[in-house]
């Protein structure tokens, strides 16, 4: 028997992110919980809109949202950036995290975060 995803459905998981992510963060760590993202290992963040998200047809199957980069963001604590996480402030909770390339960065500089996308694979 075959299986099959509307891409709808997939659409909603995606539009949550879309929909309610309103700050991007480099973190030192991963963060599982609100105040650990936006306090506790926050060197950067950035506010976001969902203009800033892109949805759709992924890369090998599925459906996709892709990140708009963000240029030029202030760095205020010095330290090693290991993950990008996507938080909603409204109902304080981390939405996403993914890795990022270490880099350490200083506070007072600014940072750079590239275009980056997931993707949920279709059913296989």
């Amino acid at each position: 028997m075959a299986k099959y995803a509307h891409p709808d459905m997939i659409d909603g998981a995606l539009n949550i992110i879309k929909n309610n992510a309103t700050k991007m963060v480099v973190c030192t760590a991963q963060p599982t919980t609100y105040t650990e993202g936006n306090t506790t290992y926050k060197l950067a963040e950035v506010t976001m809109a969902s203009g800033d998200f892109t949805i759709a047809n992924g890369d090998s199957s599925g459906r996709k949202v892709t990140v708009a980069a963000k240029n030029g963001v202030p760095v205020t604590v010095t330290g090693s950036a290991t993950h990008v996480a996507l938080l909603d402030v409204t109902n304080s909770k981390v939405l996403f995290v993914t890795t990022c390339t270490t880099v350490t960065l200083n506070s007072g500089n600014t940072v750079n975060f590239p275009a980056w996308k997931d993707e949920i694979a279709a059913p296989a």
